[in-house]
């Protein structure tokens, strides 16, 4: 990016407007998760990622971690309320007896699919209003962000001198 647009106030004002609503968006798929699914959207996420074919034999718990992007602490609360549910269970991973794994349990797969045509009523009206080759450019675009936020790495010089301008 052009040094100039560092520093440009309209640019600074649609970076923060599209971060802004991100927070938004993310905060209104938590709110309508819940009120409409029953299950919050790390729940969600954490069923899905386990529902996958290519893990049937489970996830270790880092994998599943580093998968969903989220905190390890967060995904052990998570996992322990879906493990009270009985959907999921963490076992002796069969390869290295010291490992566990987070595996779906049959019933958290019941429970999966029978929450599927909610979740395609979900999506569905959530993306009413985009054309599909708007959906496949949104795809897109939120990959770019996150591969790009995923290598922000901010100088500590820069910001204290930022703040001094």
């Amino acid at each position: 990016m052009p040094d100039h647009e560092n520093h440009d106030p309209a640019v600074f004002a649609v970076h923060n407007r599209l971060f802004f609503r991100l927070f938004q968006a993310g905060n209104t798929l938590d709110r309508q998760s819940v009120r409409e699914l029953g299950i919050t959207t790390v729940q969600w996420a954490t069923l899905g990622a386990l529902s996958r074919p290519q893990v049937k034999d489970g996830m270790s718990f880092s994998e599943l971690a580093d998968y969903l992007v989220v905190s390890r602490q967060s995904l052990d609360g998570v996992l322990k309320r879906l493990e009270r549910e009985g959907y999921v269970a963490r076992v002796v991973d069969p390869a290295d007896r010291r490992a566990r794994k987070v595996m779906l349990l049959p019933s958290g797969q019941v429970f999966w699919d029978g929450i599927q045509p909610k979740i395609y009523e979900f999506y569905r009206q959530a993306l009413a209003s985009f054309r599909f080759d708007g959906k496949i450019a949104l795809l897109h675009h939120i990959n770019q962000l996150n591969d790009a936020m995923a290598k922000v790495a901010l100088r500590t010089d820069t910001i204290s001198r930022e703040g001094k301008d």
